[in-house]
């Protein structure tokens, strides 16, 4: 494979919109299908999931959170075990076809719902939901930061990144367009698509292994990772880079939960109906993933080519500080804007950023480590930050001081990205012809 750098793999206009090199594009193709259809279903599914939020209102959410992290702790052994025993060709498709199946049982449990009960088809298909999310996201990229180097995910992430919201724009129109069923069926074939994708980008990496990843390419493919099920977990609690990563998932998971809570508020005394909740969220789903779209064309690619990931996750955490203590003086009017823009920075930006870490870290790092803190940390974040909610809210607690707290939170999360991105434990950032 050629090197990146080469003159002659770096011209045309294909290279020069999308940084990919020839030998480079197929891979990139099939990344931006992949994430494409993981999005595409969990946004088919989650104005389903919100309108049971907005049901319940905020200061209610951190039982459903609760139930999400406890069944996400449960099921990172579970993961850790797959992860230690087989190779990725065999267990990330396990993971998508897990999660197919369950898609295709929630469809005759909707169907009796009637004798199921509402309330507890809610709490289950939400919990079922947010770490279904969780889970088949943070696969995409701790598979892709196995078959990718840093140099690679440099130039390319932002590109893949843009399949996923591509996804997530498609994913709403689809959910407002078709009935549950509809949707649950849907959502299967995409992830079947995924199954396609993982087994297509496999049999790349091995027949193109890039640089000193060449030996670790051909072993992770083919052989287990090893260690035990309980290392991702353990390696969050000793490697100062892993608590710098959950540090900055809870910071950054502060201000996505509380803007999502003051927003699920409004929702509820704004729309009395779950379709109008639907539509709702829908509409915020779209504008956002929008947002997202302009990011990453705009900034994003450039930005991490350019000055690297430490300058890559300072810059959203300084968005986030700005737009934040703006609605803290602009109040409500301000709300769905305060959510927009942060979860369009966080997706837009930060993710494709802070995911480019992991391809300098070791495999049991980039798929047990991250799943950890993609995952059990997320929604340990969750609980807090919700539970939080309900107490300082009682109190006289409202959006100006909430929005106070997460700006001095994203302050913090800039900080801890920026020693993140240059943690000892990393291999060294590679340099890259602009």
């Amino acid at each position: 494979m050629s090197d990146a750098s080469d003159p002659a793999e770096r011209t045309g206009i294909w290279t020069l919109a999308t940084g990919a090199t020839a030998s480079e594009r197929p891979a990139l193709a099939v990344a931006f299908v992949y994430f494409f259809c993981v999005l595409a279903s969990y946004y088919m599914l989650r104005p389903l999931r919100d309108q049971f939020s907005a049901a319940v209102g905020s200061t209610n959410l951190w039982q459903f959170w609760t139930g999400t992290f406890l069944a996400t702790l449960a099921l990172a052994p579970v993961f850790g075990w797959l992860v230690a025993r087989f190779p990725r060709e065999r267990f990330v498709p396990a993971v998508y076809g897990f999660f197919v199946l369950c898609l295709l049982a929630f469809v005759p449990a909707f169907r009796a719902q009637a004798q199921i009960g509402v309330r507890p088809l809610g709490i289950v298909f939400y919990i079922w939901v947010s770490v279904f999310n969780l889970f088949v996201v943070s696969v995409f990229w701790s598979f892709l930061a196995d078959i990718f180097d840093s140099q690679q995910a440099r130039r390319l992430f932002p590109v893949i990144a843009l399949g996923g919201t591509a996804g997530a724009i498609v994913g709403p129109l689809i959910a407002h367009a078709l009935p549950i069923e509809s949707l649950l069926i849907g959502a299967a074939g995409m992830l079947l698509l995924v199954i396609g994708c993982v087994l297509g980008l496999s049999r790349w990496a091995r027949e193109n292994p890039h640089g000193d990843r060449r030996s670790e390419a051909v072993s992770t493919s083919s052989a287990p990772i090893g260690g035990d099920i309980l290392a991702g977990l353990r390696q969050t609690l000793t490697s100062p880079f892993l608590r710098k990563m959950a540090a900055l998932m809870l910071l950054g998971d502060a201000v996505g939960t509380i803007a999502y809570a003051l927003v699920a508020d409004y929702a509820g005394s704004h729309y009395p109906t779950a379709e109008a909740r639907k539509d709702f969220y829908t509409w915020i789903d779209e504008i956002a993933n929008v947002l997202q779209v302009l990011m990453q064309v705009s900034v994003t690619r450039w930005l991490l080519v350019r000055f690297g990931a430490g300058v890559g996750l300072v810059v959203p955490a300084a968005m986030n500080v700005a737009v934040l203590l703006a609605a803290a003086l602009v109040g409500q009017p301000a709300l769905i804007a305060m959510l927009v823009i942060t979860r369009a920075g966080a997706y837009g930006m930060f993710k494709p950023v802070s995911d480019s870490l992991y391809t300098r870290a070791s495999p049991e790092t980039r798929y047990k480590g991250k799943n950890v803190v993609d995952t059990a940390v997320w929604r340990f974040g969750d609980v807090v930050s919700s539970g939080s909610m309900a107490i300082l809210t009682p109190l006289g607690v409202g959006m100006a001081g909430f929005a106070l707290i997460c700006a001095g939170a994203a302050a913090l999360s800039g900080w801890f990205g920026w020693h993140a991105a240059h943690a000892p434990e990393l291999a060294s950032e590679p340099i890259i012809d602009s």
